[in-house]
C-alpha cells in the first residue's frame, strides 16, 4: 500500500495502484505524489530507470487518474525528504506505468493547495465521490471502521451476543414520525422503519438471550440539524437482570475503550446528577460540566423590591433566576444586548441586568433594589448579574442558552471534557397545549419503584428508572430499565391514554410476551455517528457519514428521494391527489 512504505523497504521492487494526488514536472524529471486508502508515496520518473515512454505517459496522466506503477523503493536524498510524510524518507522510483482509469478535470478539488479553500458543502455533497477521497474524510472513515470494531470487542468480551433486529417492522410511538413503506403484496397495508430495536431487544430478553448488542441502523422523518440524520446509527444494549449500576459500569467501560481509539483517556467513573438539579442548575438536562457558571435563584431577594416586572412574574407563579457572570462587567452594551437577544429567542421577553463596578451596583436593575438587596445577590466586583423573571419552562432554555453563548465568548471549559449520568428523569410529560400526557422516553421505561402508587393518582411526579449520559452539553446516548410486569405496562398505557383495545392492536405481540415470562431488563442506546463526529473533531455528523442527507434530507450524490411512475405506485396500492 502506498502509505506504508518506510526507510527499511529501501531496496524492494513493488506494484502499486492508486490515484495521483499531485504532479510536478521539473523539464524531464517528473514527480506524482500516488495515493490509496493508506495514504501517499511519491513517485519518481527519471531517465536513468524509466524509459521516455513511461515518462511521457506520466507527464499526460491527469490529476486523480488511477496507474499502476511498477519500480523499486528507494532512500530520498537528504536534501528531498518530507518530514511531513509518514513516507518522507523514500520514494518509488517507476520503470513503468499504466493509466487504468483516466480521470476528467474533477469538479471539485481533492487535494487543496496552500490558501485553497473546501468547495461548497452542497457540491461536495453533490460530489461525494471525490470528496471522499480527501485525506480528511478518509481518516473519518478509518476512525468510524475503528470504532465500531473497538465496539464489537468489548461487547464480546463482555459476553454480548450481536444480534440482528427487522429493518421492515410495525410502527411504534418513538416520539417522532416513522417512514412508512407500502406493501405491494397486503393492499393498504404500511411497514414503518424502525426508529430504535427498541420493541425486538426486549423480546430477545423475553426469549432468553440475556446479554445483546447491535450497531443498528434506525429512522426517524423528523426535522434535521447539524447533529441529526433521518437514517443513523446507534450502539444498542440490553440485558437481563441488570440495575442500573450494571449499566453505568459497563457502558463506562466502553465509552472508555472507544475514546481510547481516538487516543483520549476518561475518569473512570462518571458524575452523576439527577434531572432536576440539572434543570435548577443548568436550565438542561444536557448539562456542560466544563465550567461552573450555575443557575441560581434570586426569587426570595428581589421578592420585596418595588419592580413590576419581578413582582408580575413572582406572583403569576414564576420565579427569577439567572447568571452571576465573572468578568462580564466588561461587556460592552451591544454584547449584553446580543445575550439579551439569545434569551428572547428562548422565549423570554428580556433579561434583567446589573453589574458591580467600584463596590457598587449599577445597570437598569440597580436602582430598584432595595438597600442590603444588592449584597444578597453576591455579586462580585467586575462581574455582571442577568436574571430571567418567568416560569421556569421558559426560563431555562433561555438561561441555558446565555449560558452556553457566554461560555463559548470567555472561551471556559475549552480542551476538556466532562461525562455526567443525569438520572431520576421524570416518566411522564404533560402537552402544554392539549394537557395529555405523553411518555418522556417512550412508553415502556420502567416506573421507579417508590413511585409506583402514583401513576394514576399523581403521574406528573412519577420518577423513571431512566439514564442520559451527557458529555460536554451533548447527550451521546439514554436508556432505562424497562417495564417487565405485564401488568404495569397496562397501567402505563392506561396513563398515557392507549385504550385496553389499542394497546392490543399495537403491542399485543409484546405485551403476550411478557406474560409468557419476563426478566427484569434494562438497557442503553448510543448515538454512533455523535460519538464519531466528537471523536474525529467535525462540524457536522455528514463528515462522519460516507453518505449522509443534507439538513432537507436530500441526498444529492444520488439524487433521492425522486418521483416514481404511476404504474409503479399503482403496483403499490397508492395513488396520488
Amino acid at each position: 500500500m502506498c502509505g506504508g512504505f518506510r526507510a527499511v523497504d529501501a531496496g524492494t521492487r513493488v506494484r502499486l495502484g492508486g490515484w495521483i494526488h499531485r504532479s510536478r514536472d521539473l523539464g524531464g524529471l517528473l514527480f506524482l505524489d500516488l495515493r490509496d486508502s493508506s495514504g501517499l508515496v511519491q513517485v519518481s520518473f527519471d531517465p536513468r530507470w524509466a524509459s521516455p515512454e513511461a515518462i511521457a505517459a506520466a507527464a499526460s496522466a491527469g490529476v486523480e487518474s488511477v496507474v499502476l506503477i511498477e519500480g523499486d523503493v528507494a532512500l530520498r536524498p537528504p536534501e528531498g525528504r518530507n518530514p511531513e510524510m509518514a513516507t518522507g524518507e523514500v520514494e518509488v522510483r517507476a520503470a513503468t506505468i499504466s493509466v487504468v482509469g483516466p480521470a476528467e478535470t474533477p469538479a471539485i478539488p481533492v487535494s487543496l493547495g496552500k490558501g485553497e479553500k473546501l468547495a461548497s458543502e452542497e457540491l461536495r455533497l453533490r460530489y461525494r465521490h471525490l470528496d471522499l477521497r480527501r485525506p480528511e474524510l478518509r481518516d473519518n472513515m478509518i476512525l468510524r471502521h475503528e470504532l465500531q470494531q473497538a465496539t464489537r470487542r468489548y461487547l464480546d468480551e463482555h459476553g454480548f451476543l450481536e444480534i440482528e433486529t427487522p429493518i421492515l417492522t410495525k410502527p411504534t410511538p418513538e416520539g417522532a414520525r416513522d417512514y412508512l413503506v407500502p406493501s405491494r403484496v397486503h393492499k393498504g397495508e404500511f411497514y414503518a422503519l424502525p426508529q430504535s430495536p427498541q420493541i425486538y431487544k426486549q423480546l430477545l430478553m423475553v426469549s432468553g438471550f440475556d446479554r445483546y448488542f447491535q450497531i443498528a441502523r434506525c429512522f426517524r422523518d423528523e426535522d434535521l440539524r447539524a447533529d441529526r440524520q433521518p437514517e443513523f446509527t446507534q450502539i444498542d444494549i440490553e440485558a437481563s437482570f441488570i440495575a442500573p449500576e450494571d449499566i453505568y459500569k459497563l457502558t463506562e467501560g466502553l465509552i472508555a475503550a472507544l475514546f481510547r481509539v481516538a487516543g483520549l483517556k476518561v475518569p473512570e467513573r462518571f458524575d452523576r446528577m439527577a434531572y432536576a438539579d440539572a434543570l435548577e442548575s443548568y436550565g438542561t438536562d444536557r448539562p456542560d460540566l466544563r465550567y461552573a457558571l450555575k443557575i441560581f435563584d434570586a426569587t426570595e431577594i428581589v421578592r420585596g423590591a418595588d419592580f413590576g416586572i419581578t413582582r408580575s412574574a413572582i406572583d403569576a407563579g414564576g420565579r427569577v433566576r439567572g447568571l452571576r457572570i465573572p468578568g462580564g462587567a466588561s461587556f460592552s452594551r451591544k454584547q449584553v444586548d446580543e445575550l439579551e437577544a439569545i434569551a428572547k429567542s428562548a422565549g423570554v421577553a428580556g433579561l434583567l441586568r446589573t453589574k458591580r463596578v467600584s463596590g457598587a451596583l449599577d445597570g437598569p436593575l440597580a436602582k430598584h433594589l432595595p438597600e442590603g438587596v444588592a449584597d444578597k445577590l453576591a455579586i462580585e466586583e467586575g462581574n455582571l448579574c442577568l436574571l430571567a423573571a418567568a416560569p421556569d419552562a421558559t426560563a431555562n432554555p433561555a438561561l441555558d442558552r446565555v449560558r452556553q453563548e457566554v461560555a463559548s465568548r470567555l472561551g471556559l471549559g475549552n480542551g476538556s471534557n466532562a461525562f455526567v449520568w443525569v438520572t431520576d428523569f421524570p416518566l411522564f410529560t404533560r402537552d402544554a397545549a392539549t394537557g395529555a400526557l405523553g411518555s418522556v422516553h417512550h412508553p415502556f421505561t420502567s416506573p421507579h419503584p417508590d413511585d409506583l402508587a402514583k401513576v394514576e393518582s399523581d403521574p406528573e411526579h412519577v420518577r423513571a428508572l431512566a439514564y442520559d449520559l451527557v458529555l460536554n452539553g451533548t447527550e451521546l446516548g439514554g436508556g432505562s430499565i424497562r417495564i417487565s410486569d405485564p401488568r404495569i405496562q397496562s397501567r402505563v398505557f392506561s396513563a398515557l391514554g392507549i385504550s385496553e383495545a389499542d394497546a392490543q392492536t399495537r403491542f399485543g405481540f409484546l405485551l403476550e410476551a411478557l406474560r409468557s415470562g419476563a426478566p427484569p431488563h434494562g438497557g442503553i442506546a448510543f448515538g454512533f455517528d455523535r460519538i464519531a463526529m466528537m471523536l474525529a473533531g467535525a462540524q457536522s455528523l455528514r463528515d462522519v457519514i460516507a453518505f449522509p442527507k443534507t439538513t432537507a434530507a436530500r441526498a444529492l450524490f444520488e439524487g433521492a428521494p425522486s418521483p416514481v411512475t404511476d404504474a409503479d405506485l399503482q403496483e403499490l396500492h397508492i395513488r396520488k391527489q
